[in-house]
């Protein structure tokens, strides 16, 4: 396996009680106009740097805030707590509301670094749920939020229906092991073929520079205690990604959660030829753009009448 480094940023860590924990920011470009911050929020199986800030030779922009940079953004992650340069010390499974609450201690520091009022959200997976559920108890913090691989009830996931027979094992550990053949697994349940071998190789070699377990808390949460989330307690703008061949996120599911948001700024997209974990999937490119052109269509001047 080769090790993998990451360049080009600045290295940001933050407390949460006793809890350090590891932001990663890249800046926005100089040479356009600024667009905004966008805060990444990673998913269970993965820190943050892997997922979003991953280089394949021969694959441009193959980091996402690379290329968020390039379009005039301030991009930041952050490590959720028991993954990747976090702490991992205390003996919790690391649940998905554990991980909102790394949120707000991430995005608290975010603000007063940058003077940003609020900020544009994307999670994906268990980080969608995160970045959900952190929004519900911090709306004021975020002015749009993107939703990928998104899961409310769980029903109509098949991935979740087979994940759950190992509920019992998730149950007894706080940690499961992760290797190689496990990585390349996400990309071989749903649709074989989305991703291309170089892309997976890159993604795993990064995964496992940094860690060789993960923990249970995100996958016990999404098997055993959906929905987490309330739609109608989301007031902010939002995007709904499905990936055409996700097995995570049930599109039924999916559209009952969208009819309910409050705010009628609000998209669902389906994303063609797309499984899980869309950003290193072939159509990246696409992915980018619709989280761009959301991110930034302009406030609508007419609301109707109140």
């Amino acid at each position: 396996m080769s090790k993998v480094t990451w360049t080009g940023g600045i290295e940001h860590w933050t407390q949460k009680g006793d809890v350090k924990l590891f932001l990663w920011e890249k800046k926005a470009s100089l040479n356009v106009p600024f667009a905004g911050t966008v805060f990444f929020v990673h998913g269970s199986s993965m820190a943050s740097q892997p997922t979003f800030d991953l280089a394949v030779p021969g694959r441009p922009y193959s980091s996402a805030m690379d290329w968020f940079c390039d379009q005039g953004f301030d991009t930041w992650t952050m490590d959720n707590e028991g993954y990747g340069r976090s702490d991992k010390h205390r003996d919790i499974n690391f649940d998905i509301s554990n991980g909102a609450d790394d949120l707000a201690a991430g995005s608290e520091y975010i603000l007063k670094q940058t003077g940003a009022e609020s900020l544009l959200m994307y999670g994906i997976s268990s980080g969608a749920l995160k970045a959900a559920l952190f929004t519900e108890r911090h709306p004021e913090r975020v002015s749009k939020l993107a939703l990928d691989a998104f899961v409310w009830t769980g029903e109509g996931s098949h991935t979740l229906d087979q994940r759950k027979k190992k509920l019992p094992e998730f149950l007894a550990k706080n940690r499961r092991p992760i290797d190689r053949a496990f990585v390349h697994s996400i990309f071989q349940r749903d649709h074989p073929g989305a991703a291309d071998e170089n892309t997976v190789n890159a993604f795993a070699d990064a995964i496992l520079t940094l860690d060789d377990s993960m923990p249970t808390g995100t996958y016990v949460d999404m098997c055993s205690r959906l929905p987490l989330v309330d739609p109608k307690n989301l007031p902010v703008p939002c995007i709904i990604l499905r990936g055409e061949y996700d097995g995570i996120a049930g599109m039924d599911d999916l559209i009952q959660f969208f009819l309910q948001l409050p705010n009628m700024n609000k998209q669902f997209s389906v994303m063609r030829g797309i499984s899980h974990a869309s950003f290193q999937q072939k159509n990246y490119m696409m992915v980018y753009h619709i989280l761009h052109s959301f991110f930034t269509l302009p406030e609508p001047a007419y609301k109707g009448e109140s």
